[in-house]
């Protein structure tokens, strides 16, 4: 069982920044990667970025230059750095991990957190 508990989403001004953090807890040594997403009010859930246990990491071409995420395995936390923020960037973020186990992917989601860009 892994849990994720997201934070760090608040109303901001367009071209502010923001880092969004995700802890994990749980049995993390099994996870193979772990990511961002985002829904904003009636669309689908979209990719944002994804960093894996190798530390590799990709972003989507909508946040490439923008937004990197990265991690700390000292606190089981994954970070998502948000610059230059945009209107369009308003949405619910959640956090993912992943595991691969004999060709299946199981997913775990945080419970979100919401980031709002308005002046």
């Amino acid at each position: 069982q892994v849990r994720l508990v997201e934070s760090g989403g608040r109303m901001v001004q367009p071209g502010g920044s923001l880092r969004l953090s995700c802890a994990a807890s749980g049995s993390i040594s099994s996870i193979n990667g772990m990511g961002w997403y985002r829904q904003a009010p009636g669309r689908q859930r979209d990719f944002i970025a994804h960093i894996s246990s190798g530390g590799g990491t990709n972003h989507a071409d909508s946040v490439k230059g923008r937004f990197t995420i990265s991690r700390d395995n000292a606190k089981n936390t994954v970070y998502l750095q948000m610059n230059s923020l945009k209107p369009e960037d308003t949405a619910v973020y959640y956090c993912n991990a992943y595991f691969l186990r004999f060709g299946t992917r199981t997913d775990v989601w945080g419970q979100g957190t919401q980031v709002t860009v308005s002046s």
